[in-house]
């Protein structure tokens, strides 16, 4: 029978010493991408279709964390749910870039987001008008990302059928494709309690809610996290003091 071959001592030495500088060589190829992938994201803070507004509220809402956790890249199909003024669509369809899209949902047309794409014309960011039921709008392509930030809570009051919304959400993405939520943190064990009185929403509750509909948490993010937050009073009565933020990456698998 034919014998295994053995690496000698000085062979061993070799390989190790080989796939020691093959690590280095990946490791320095990967610094160069997240450091340019940091500096894509601060051009788009820095561009001029974003308001006045929106540039005072980066300190607080962090948008290039934000991009970073959603795994935000050029040329991405995205769906944004809940759109409201339209600050996160309009970041968004500056960080897929021409070759992205990005569609803004709401239930009701939004004047501010008309107002944006008046004064700063964007062609790849579409404003639509879906119920929450159904909020994917007909023909788009498999979607690589759905964002939903500060707004689930509002659709719990809005008596919306968020299994279906869900569902859809998922059947809607690619395989791989991940749907982002950020909202207002209610005490644990809260459950959908406080989504009326306070604008929170425990965050046990709505990975639970989701999660039904096939999705995976894939990661989370404690960026908006304030620990000293008690959790008892609406985010628009803290006197201007940070309130509690949470941050979930679920993933179709």
């Amino acid at each position: 029978m034919k014998k295994p071959h053995r690496l000698t001592p000085r062979l061993a030495q070799g390989a190790l010493l080989l796939a020691a500088a093959l690590a280095g060589a990946t490791s320095a190829l990967a610094a160069p991408a997240a450091s340019e992938t940091a500096s894509q994201y601060q051009a788009v803070l820095a561009n001029p279709a974003r308001t006045d507004a929106d540039r005072k509220d980066d300190a607080k809402r962090k948008p290039a964390v934000f991009l970073e956790f959603a795994a935000v890249r050029p040329g991405m199909k995205v769906l944004d749910v809940a759109a409201g003024g339209g600050s996160t669509s309009e970041l968004l369809a500056l960080a897929v870039g021409d070759g992205g899209e990005v569609w803004a949902q709401g239930s009701k047309p939004s004047a501010s987001i008309a107002k944006r794409l008046a004064e700063h014309p964007q062609a790849n960011l579409h404003p639509v008008v879906a119920a929450f039921d159904n909020p994917v709008p007909a023909g788009t392509p498999p979607l690589d990302l759905i964002t939903l930030v500060m707004n689930y809570h509002d659709i719990v009051n809005g008596k919306v059928d968020r299994d279906a919304m869900n569902k859809r959400l998922y059947d809607a993405l690619k395989p791989g494709g991940h749907f982002v939520v950020v909202d207002n943190a209610a005490k644990d064990g809260s459950g959908l309690k406080d989504t009326e009185t306070l604008h929170r929403i425990d965050e046990a509750a709505l990975i639970a809610e989701v999660s039904k509909a096939g999705f995976v948490v894939d990661g989370k993010s404690d960026y908006l996290h304030v620990a000293d937050d008690p959790r008892e009073l609406p985010f628009f009565k803290m006197d201007g003091r940070p309130d509690d933020k949470f941050a979930v990456r679920f993933v179709k698998k």
